[in-house]
Parts: C-alpha cells; structure tokens; sequence
C-alpha cells in the first residue's frame, strides 16, 4: 500500500524518526511548553508524543514483519499506542508529578520550627542550634529573640530569621508527656 506515491513503511519510519527527535526535543525543553497540559491531564504533550511514537514503530514493525492488511495494522497500532501511553501516563508520568518536591529550604520556611541548642546562646551574643528537617539536620547562627541566655541543650521555638541568623526563643511545649 502506498500513502501520498511512498510506500506505508517508509511513511511509518519517517513518522517514528520525527516524533523520536521531536521525543529528544521535548525531553530537553519540555520545561518550555511544561504548562500547556496542567488543565487536561491527556494533553501532555509527552503522552502525546509517546503515542505518535509507539503508533509509528509499531505500524513500522508489523508492516515489515506481518502480511496484515494496513487498516488492521493501524487498528492494532492505535490499541497498542493507547495501552502503552495510558501505561506510561499512570505509572511514570502521574508519580513522577507528584513526587517533585525539593530538597532546598528557604530561611522564612524555618520560622515557627523547633530547634535544639548546640552552642550555648549568651546574653546579646551568638550560639548555634540545629534544626531536624525530612532533609537532614540544618545548623544556623542563632540569638535570642528577647536577647536572652539559652542553654546548651535547650529546645528552642524560632520565631524569626534575618540574614541568615535565626532568633528564637527556650520552647515550652503546651502539653507535657
């Protein structure tokens, strides 16, 4: 069968090596046009091109290797096209969305933390505590909030930070084991 005066597997490999590098491009720029599927989950343009990809190497394989008919080859590339992407939507795609979380934290976002003391803070001087983050300890300068001495130890309430010093204040927890 001929589509256009080329044959439909010439077609099927020139359509799989478009979409492949448009697959590189997007895997590169993707952040670039990222937005476009936020509203309808099937219109990301990965699933997008995964289908055109899949659909172009599976037509490309079963012309080649099957004396199918080409509207049974098609048939048969759209189900398996489909399977493949809903597949790689729902197990690949749709984790790896909700899995984007950072491992940076920023200097307001320890506001409001508890904190142990490592270095004693004196009266109108600097110690140091250390913070217990899901990323790992984070240690920062710290003095006190009404310029009060603060044990060694200590747990600590931050209330604010300010160029990267945090001041806080001895915590005193509402409710006692």
């Amino acid at each position: 069968m001929e589509l256009f005066g080329i044959a439909i597997q010439q077609v099927y490999l020139y359509s799989l090596i478009i979409f492949a590098v448009c697959m590189v491009l997007f895997l590169f720029f993707g952040d670039v046009i990222d937005g476009v599927g936020e509203g309808i989950p099937f219109f990301n343009p990965a699933v997008i091109l995964s289908f055109l990809t899949f659909f172009a190497a599976i037509g490309f394989i079963f012309e080649s290797l099957t004396s199918f008919s080409s509207i049974v080859i098609i048939a048969f590339a759209t189900i398996i096209s489909t399977v493949l992407s809903v597949l790689l939507y729902f197990f690949i795609l749709l984790p790896l969305k909700s899995a984007e979380v950072s491992m940076a934290y920023t200097d307001e976002s320890l506001a409001g933390q508890i904190g142990k003391v490592i270095v004693p803070i004196p009266i109108d001087g600097f110690g140091e505590v250390v913070i217990e983050t899901v990323n790992g300890l984070i240690s920062k300068r710290a003095v006190g909030f009404d310029n009060e001495e603060i044990e060694y130890n200590q747990q600590v309430l931050i209330v604010e930070v300010k160029e990267g010093t945090v001041y806080v204040r001895a915590y005193e927890p509402m409710f006692s084991k």
